[in-house]
């Protein structure tokens, strides 16, 4: 068995934390470098669901997107939300390692992960860094062109299911080729998609006045398609079990997370008249 120091390696060899920015908190937050790790699980929350799935897998590890402790803390007692977690993995043993916006910006990253599981292919980032190839969100083009209401089913039967569902704004057969993407909360970059002239862009918690801006924008701009930032970011468990089982081929067990940690659990809707 590996110890947690070869598995954080592996792990950010593929999502430098370099490439992080500079607000983030990304990297080991609780564990010993030195234990073994027989088994890992990947998931987009370090919530307690996937504490409990991690427990019940008996893994030695957790790798998730979200970071737990984003912001400064002081203290993390265990009669707090967080600082409960903390508590239930040191008891079972568990290490946490987060990639957050290094993921994001990697090559490959998130949004590359959430572009192939909708069938794109990539063609650039969205929002390039100076070297060209990192950088936040992707650009890609369908095999071949279809009709918006045609991708939005794509999109939806691509991701895992949520009760919000997949929503899109645009004109139903408007044509779509080149789609724009990016994993979780995405409305920043609707400049960056109008401006590289893409069909349409597909991202998560889309805002009401920043979504209502861009469609009522003089000239052509891409239809939208909004998702859950769960959802959107859930591909990127695949890839990066792909980057531990490609390091560390037959010494680690890896797990994606199956439990749907969106907060949305109920939708309801006014019958149509």
């Amino acid at each position: 068995m590996p110890a947690l120091a070869e598995v954080i390696a592996a792990l950010e060899k593929a999502y430098p934390p370099e490439l992080a920015e500079s607000w983030d908190a990304v990297g080991l937050v609780c564990g010993d470098p030195a234990e073994p790790v027989e088994r890992v699980l990947i998931c987009v929350d370090p919530v307690e669901e996937t504490v409990d799935e991690a427990i019940e897998l008996g893994a030695q590890l957790i790798v998730a997107h979200h970071p737990l402790l984003l912001r400064g803390v002081h203290g993390v007692a265990a009669d707090t939300t967080k600082g409960l977690l903390v508590h239930r993995m040191i008891r079972a043993g568990i290490a946490l390692f987060c990639a957050h916006t290094n993921a994001d910006a990697a090559d490959p990253g998130v949004s590359d992960a959430l572009a192939e599981l909708i069938g794109l292919r990539v063609l650039r980032p969205l929002d390039p860094r100076p070297d060209g190839v990192t950088g936040i969100g992707r650009i890609g083009e369908l095999p071949e062109a279809e009709p918006f209401a045609a991708f939005v089913e794509r999109v939806a039967g691509a991701l895992p299911r949520t009760e919000p569902g997949v929503l899109g704004a645009g004109d139903p057969d408007r044509v779509i080729k080149t789609v724009a993407v990016s994993g979780g909360a995405g409305d920043s970059y609707l400049r960056h998609a109008t401006d590289a002239g893409v069909d349409a862009y597909v991202t998560a918690d889309l805002r009401h006045h920043p979504a209502g801006e861009h469609l009522a924008a003089t000239g052509v701009v891409p239809a939208l398609v909004g998702v859950t930032h769960w959802a959107s970011e859930w591909p990127w468990c695949g890839q990066a079990s792909e980057v531990l089982t490609a390091a560390l081929p037959g010494t680690v067990d890896v797990h994606v997370s199956t439990r749907c940690t969106d907060p949305w659990t109920l939708r309801a809707n006014r019958p149509a008249n």
